[in-house]
C-alpha cells in the first residue's frame, strides 16, 4: 500500500482541454468533475495545455479549481504561478505567473500571416481578420469567450475559405514558422506541445523526483504530448473514433 501511494504522489498529468477534458459541441466539463476530483483528492498536478490563450485558460483554472501551471497556445507560453515550486526560478515575471516564451510575439506572427496571405490566391482567414461574433460563430464559443480568445501571445489560428492549400502550409515553412492544426490551423514559431511540456516536467523532478507522466489529447497538435510522456492516452472524438489524421506511433 506504501508502495502505492508513493507512486499517485509522482504521478504528473497533462491534458488539452478542447475536446479531451472539455465537451467539443459546448466546451462543458461536467463529466470530467468526479476525475478531477479524486486528481485534486491525491494531490496529483494536472497541467492545462492548449492552443487557447492564457486567458482562456486561467477562465477554465478559476472554474476548475486548478491551482497549477498551464501551457498556452500550443507550447508558446509556459505559465508557473509565482511561488510555486519551493526554488526560486530565473524566469521573467509576467503578472502572477513565472512565464517562459517560447514563441514570438504575436504582432511579429500576425505581421507574416499578413506578408504570407498575399503570395496565394487561396486566402486564408486568421483571426485578426475576424471579429468576435465571427469566431463565435465559428467555434461556438460564446462572444466572450471569442473575447478571450482574440488576446492572443504567440500564434495566429486560422482557417481556410475552402480545402487547405498545402502550398501555403508550404510557405509557412518557407518562413522559418511552423504550423499546427487542432479544430483550426495555427502558424506559431517554431515550439509545440511536447517542448513546453519537457521544460515544465524537468521543474516538476527538480523539485521531487522522478515522475510517471500521464498526457491526453484528441487532435494532431497532441502528438507531441502523447510522445512526451509515459502513458498516453488518446480520446476518441465526438463521432466515437481516434482522429484519422493522427497516427501516433511510439518512439
Amino acid at each position: 500500500m506504501k508502495l502505492k501511494v508513493y507512486w499517485m504522489e509522482k504521478i504528473l498529468i497533462i491534458t488539452e482541454l478542447d475536446g479531451t477534458l472539455l465537451n467539443f459541441r459546448d466546451n462543458s466539463f461536467e463529466s470530467a468533475l468526479p476525475a478531477l476530483k479524486r486528481v485534486r483528492e491525491l494531490s496529483i498536478p494536472l497541467i492545462f495545455c492548449s492552443s487557447m490563450t492564457s486567458t482562456q485558460i486561467e477562465d477554465y483554472q478559476e472554474k476548475l479549481q486548478n491551482i497549477h501551471p498551464f501551457i498556452s497556445e500550443n507550447g508558446g507560453g509556459v505559465f508557473i504561478p509565482d511561488n510555486y515550486f519551493s526554488f526560486q526560478l530565473n524566469v521573467p515575471r509576467h503578472g502572477k505567473y513565472r512565464l517562459i516564451s517560447l514563441g514570438k510575439s504575436y504582432h511579429e506572427i500576425r505581421a507574416q500571416f499578413m506578408t504570407l496571405q498575399e503570395k496565394t490566391d487561396i486566402k486564408p482567414k486568421g483571426i485578426g481578420d475576424m471579429t468576435a461574433r465571427e469566431i463565435a460563430e465559428l467555434t461556438g464559443l460564446s462572444t466572450t469567450e471569442a473575447e478571450l480568445a482574440r488576446q492572443r501571445d504567440f500564434g495566429e489560428p486560422f482557417i481556410f475559405q475552402d480545402k487547405p492549400d498545402e502550398v501555403f502550409l508550404q510557405y509557412i515553412e518557407q518562413a522559418g514558422l511552423h504550423w499546427t492544426r487542432g479544430r483550426l490551423f495555427h502558424v506559431m514559431r517554431n515550439h509545440d506541445k511536447g517542448k513546453a511540456f519537457e521544460i515544465l516536467k524537468a521543474f516538476y523532478q527538480k523539485e521531487g523526483g522522478i515522475f510517471h507522466t500521464i498526457g491526453l489529447g484528441d487532435s494532431f497538435n497532441d502528438l507531441t504530448i502523447l510522445k512526451a510522456v509515459d502513458h498516453p492516452v488518446l480520446i476518441r472524438q465526438e463521432n466515437g473514433h481516434h482522429n484519422a489524421e493522427l497516427k501516433y506511433q511510439e518512439s
